[in-house]
């Protein structure tokens, strides 16, 4: 196995946002995937540079226990159900009705006291940023209140459709919509250079698990240092600790396809320095080891790591 993060091979902790906890504090038993119901909403089409999916989430056991893998942001919606996330550095977030959840930089996990059921809205960077307006890096790792940061008007438009859904005045496709609609009304202005710095990054990500950080930055059209500091400022992430992200998070996607062959998983494990680098990156991005990939521990783990939450990465997808 290798990489290419340092001279030697293995990640460079230097220039990595201090990614370097190997401890996440798991829970020590998940809820069983068979508990839970997952389906997919299609967002509208003029709003697919800024949402990648809409999902409705449920599970009717009375304590709900997983680990959400580091993801991009979300604003989602939890009618049923009420608990807390936790953070590698001891932070932990009470849950909301209406949620504003920022990109997260390692895997959290997280406890709810059921029956759970979740309708979220899952935003690009661009979705991030134009709907937020917020700095990802200074606002990573956070499950905020929505109106805390988007003003009362979601709070409202949330809290009703929560309630028409608890009462069947509304499905979860309808509050789902009433999510998008709210999106799709309040999207800020990003500037169109920095718009095209978002999609040549989401690009590099996609060209390799490895991508070369020069390849970045002859693209992007910054100063290296400009580059990092936006690219930070949109994905949360340096360039550096976000390819280490992006690396290991569709490493995961990819070895739990049932169709790899040996040849596509040698060269996914190639990715990394050795097995216990791999451990190491899968445990704290995705809040898994290998060999628990396909367990049937794992509702939120696949539901962020289906293909369709990586559109991005298409070209290193196996065919079918």
């Amino acid at each position: 196995m290798s990489t290419t993060d340092d001279a030697e091979g293995r990640p460079s902790r230097a220039q990595d946002n201090s990614l370097t906890n190997d401890d996440l504090p798991v829970p020590v038993t998940l809820t069983s995937a068979d508990r839970v119901e997952i389906d997919y909403i299609a967002p509208p089409t003029a709003l697919s540079s800024y949402i990648t999916t809409v999902y409705h989430f449920r599970c009717e056991e009375n304590v709900i226990r997983d680990i959400q893998p580091a993801a991009i942001g979300q604003l989602n919606l939890f009618p049923y159900g009420q608990g807390e996330m936790h953070f590698p550095d001891g932070k932990r977030d009470p849950s909301n009705a209406v949620n504003l959840l920022t990109p997260l930089s390692f895997a959290a996990p997280f406890v709810v006291d059921g029956p759970f059921h979740a309708i979220g809205a899952v935003l690009s960077p661009l979705g991030w940023a134009a709907l937020t307006g917020l700095h990802a890096a200074e606002h990573t790792n956070r499950l905020y209140r929505a109106s805390d940061w988007l003003g009362p008007e979601i709070e409202r438009i949330g809290l009703t459709a929560c309630e028409n859904y608890r009462t069947g005045d509304k499905t979860a496709a309808e509050c789902g919509a009433i999510l998008c609609d709210y999106i799709g009304e309040n999207l800020g202005r990003v500037p169109p250079r920095h718009e095209e710095l978002i999609q040549q990054t989401v690009k590099w990500l996609g060209g390799a698990l490895n991508p070369d950080l020069d390849d970045l930055y002859a693209t992007v059209g910054y100063s290296e240092r400009q580059a990092q500091r936006l690219v930070e400022r949109y994905f949360g992430l340096s360039p550096l600790a976000l390819r280490r992200k992006y690396r290991a998070l569709r490493s995961v996607a990819l070895l739990s396809l049932p169709n790899l062959t040996p040849e596509f998983e040698a060269n996914v494990r190639d990715a990394f320095y050795d097995q216990s680098h791999m451990i190491r990156e899968f445990r704290l991005f995705a809040g898994r080891t290998p060999a628990r990939l396909n367990d049937d521990e794992s509702p939120f783990l696949m539901e962020v790591l289906d293909q369709k939450n990586f559109r991005e990465i298409d070209p290193l997808m196996p065919e079918e």
